[in-house]
């Protein structure tokens, strides 16, 4: 009876999962918007979720594995404040987008070019692009200038 449960949670996990992915992917446009590199360990099924999600949005996405450490030290050397922690770290045009950021605030952030070193989610929320469920709030995304959180930069 155990055995049939978790393989029924897994199920609905995968299931839930797939769900939310379509519904933020459909029906989006492909045009080409530059090359991001993202770095992650190589065991992260959510960081290979935002990455087929960005790749569906134009961006041409260079996947960097790396261990714990070496992801720990380029959120510390790009001064990302520990509050705004996820996952992976992904740089482009000389920002860093950290987390499961929506297009909508990597076109804000493209098209307005603030001074700043770049935009973060934190944490991985619910329903947020390659996470599984629900979105239970709006995403706060912060922006971040001297390694410091500046505040919210949008919210979706």
């Amino acid at each position: 009876m155990k055995k049939e449960i978790i393989i029924l949670g897994a199920v609905v996990f995968i299931l839930i999962s797939g769900y939310t992915f379509y519904f933020q992917t459909k029906n989006k446009p492909n045009i080409s918007r530059g090359e991001l590199t993202l770095y992650k360990t190589p065991n992260c099924g959510c960081c290979e979720n935002y990455v087929t999600y960005l790749e569906s949005r134009g961006f041409k996405v260079k996947k960097v594995n790396v261990d714990e450490d070496k992801l720990y030290g380029i959120k510390k050397s790009n001064g990302i404040p520990e509050n705004l922690w996820s996952c992976h770290t992904a740089f482009l045009n000389n920002y860093f987008i950290k987390g499961h950021i929506p297009i909508e605030a990597i076109e804000k952030l493209l098209n307005e070019k603030p001074e700043i070193q770049g935009v973060a989610l934190p944490e991985m929320p619910s329903g947020s692009l390659g996470m599984p469920g629900f979105k239970l709030a709006p995403f706060k995304i912060h922006s971040v200038k001297n390694g410091q959180d500046l505040g919210i930069f949008i919210e979706l």
